[in-house]
């Protein structure tokens, strides 16, 4: 089998209520990027990339869409089927940019599940799990009203939360977000705090310091890993790397270090599916927990991190956050992904089990054969 076309696609996703407020952005709406891979037996595949603007990391929509000009022509005539040789091809193409290779990479996986009938979480190891755990994230809010977004959440059933705070505001206000949500939900749910690289090394002591008998994790507390290196052991709390953690050679750096005790991970950051499933077995062998989830986008995305969660030992799973609750439609109608009492359904196969309307999306922005 080889590939014979690769479509681009571009998509607006507003943002329900908007803005989504990080430490570092304001989210109001998301352009995310679709690629279609048909194959010379006219088996189509589907990926998709969406970074969350051009700050949260060195990634934005327009350099997506660059970089797969580089990659797609090169592409033509290759075995889809054959995903170690493709990254190896995108490589040969292209230095860097995973999160726009990751966007082949899942539409390869997607492609080869309907080629063998099987679903990707088979692909890559197998489901331990056809209800995939997930988690909310709060924006960065006032202290009353993310207790009130968090005890309602977990009501509703989501197993963790995520708070987020951080950026240009006094850190007591942050110590007091935590406490009231700690106040509304106790142990009913996990907490996170994630700071998004937005706390100085100051003020994430001074939050683990304040808050000692509250059980959360602090994830990506600082900008940088020698931040969090400088601080890590004189806080109180378990650290989990998030935007620094860019590739495998960095997880195995600051696991190898004992610099974190777990990761935010996103699957289009670390390259795709397939370097997704390598990041998962290093985890597992160090048992460390983690999530895999995206930065943000839609069905494609929604249902490449369910695939590759269904596939995570239980104890480490953190869950899989999905952009779902904060935007509207999907890109299939009929099977698009979504949270039900806090946990995903796990998409009946073949392939990733989403198949995106395509007059949703318009004309392709380019396309190669």
């Amino acid at each position: 089998m080889k590939i014979a076309e690769v479509h681009v696609y571009s998509h607006d996703l507003p943002v329900k209520n908007g803005p989504y407020k990080m430490a570092n952005a304001e989210v109001w709406s998301l352009d995310t990027t679709l690629v279609k891979i048909v194959s010379e037996t006219g088996l189509v595949g589907w990926g998709e990339t969406c970074p969350v603007g051009p700050t949260y990391q060195p990634h934005h929509a327009s350099g997506a869409r660059a970089a797969l000009a580089e990659m797609a022509q090169g592409l033509i005539g290759e075995n889809p089927l054959q995903p170690l040789v493709m990254r190896r091809r995108m490589d040969s193409l292209l230095n860097g940019h995973r999160y726009a290779k990751a966007a082949i990479d899942i539409a390869l996986h997607d492609l080869m599940g309907k080629h063998y009938g099987v679903r990707v979480a088979d692909l890559l190891g197998g489901a331990v799990t056809d209800r995939v755990p997930s988690y909310y994230a709060s924006g960065v809010g006032e202290p009353d009203d993310i207790a009130r977004i968090a005890a309602e959440k977990a009501v509703e059933g989501y197993p963790r939360m995520q708070v987020k705070v951080g950026g240009r505001r006094p850190v007591e206000i942050d110590i007091e977000v935590v406490r009231k949500v700690w106040e509304r939900v106790g142990t009913r749910m996990r907490l996170a705090v994630d700071c998004n690289r937005g706390l100085t090394t100051r003020d994430a002591l001074r939050l683990s310091r304040e808050c000692p008998d509250i059980p959360f994790i602090m994830e990506q507390p600082c900008n940088t890993i020698e931040e969090i290196a400088a601080i890590r052991g004189q806080l109180q709390h378990a650290i989990y790397i998030d935007e620094n953690g860019e590739d495998i050679a960095t997880v195995l750096r600051v696991v190898g270090a004992g610099l974190c005790d777990g990761f935010g991970m996103k699957v289009t950051r670390i390259g795709g599916l397939h370097a997704m499933a390598t990041f998962r077995d290093i985890c597992e062998a160090r048992s460390m927990p983690h999530t895999c989830d995206d930065a943000w986008g839609g069905d494609i995305i929604a249902a490449a991190c369910t695939h590759i969660g269904a596939t995570v030992q239980p104890r480490l799973n953190e869950g899989v956050w999905l952009a779902q609750p904060y935007i509207d439609g999907h890109f299939d109608p009929e099977n698009g992904i979504r949270i039900e009492g806090g946990h995903i359904k796990l998409p009946d196969g073949p392939g990733l089990g989403v198949v995106p309307d395509e007059t949703r999306l318009g004309a392709p922005l380019a396309s190669y054969s």
